[in-house]
């Protein structure tokens, strides 16, 4: 019987690792202009013109509460599916496409370092790595978002 895995893209975050399913994501994109839109909240970096669709991008390290740092030449925009719409997420770096075997995904813990418990589908151990899979709905659940998805 094969085992089954769950394909992931792996991305870094406040020098910990991350995982989404390589499902939501569209693209990788090294970091742009990004247009400020007034009125929304810090994490809402703004709007890019990416290939002529209009697209909201999100800080991770700001949804997350981690220290702002300068993005540098490793940082990127991880462009996702989310209802229909795409939506970028600007992280530190991002470097693996893994297959996670589902037999090592664990539940999530009862504390998970300062991210919100929410945001997480559960944590993987992967050769000596420990990745958290994030839950894309609950990060970009923000009334907020759905207000500025409305718009478009």
């Amino acid at each position: 019987m094969a085992t089954e895995f769950l394909k992931s893209i792996v991305f870094e975050l406040n020098d910990e690792e991350y995982a989404l399913p390589v499902e939501l994501v569209g693209a990788i994109e090294r970091i742009m202009p990004i247009t400020r839109i007034p009125g929304v909240p810090s994490f809402v970096k703004g709007v890019l013109n990416l290939r002529g669709v209009v697209t909201p991008v999100i800080d991770l390290r700001d949804r997350f509460k981690f220290p702002i740092q300068k993005e540098t030449d490793a940082s990127r925009i991880i462009i996702i599916q989310h209802d229909d719409k795409d939506v970028g997420l600007i992280v530190d770096a991002c470097y693996d496409v893994i297959d996670i075997p589902r037999q090592s995904i664990e539940p999530t813990p009862e504390t998970v370092g300062s991210v919100k418990i929410d945001y997480i589908n559960g944590v993987a151990k992967y050769n000596e790595r420990l990745l958290i899979l994030l839950n894309i709905d609950e990060i970009l659940s923000d009334d907020v978002l759905k207000e500025f998805n409305d718009e478009k």
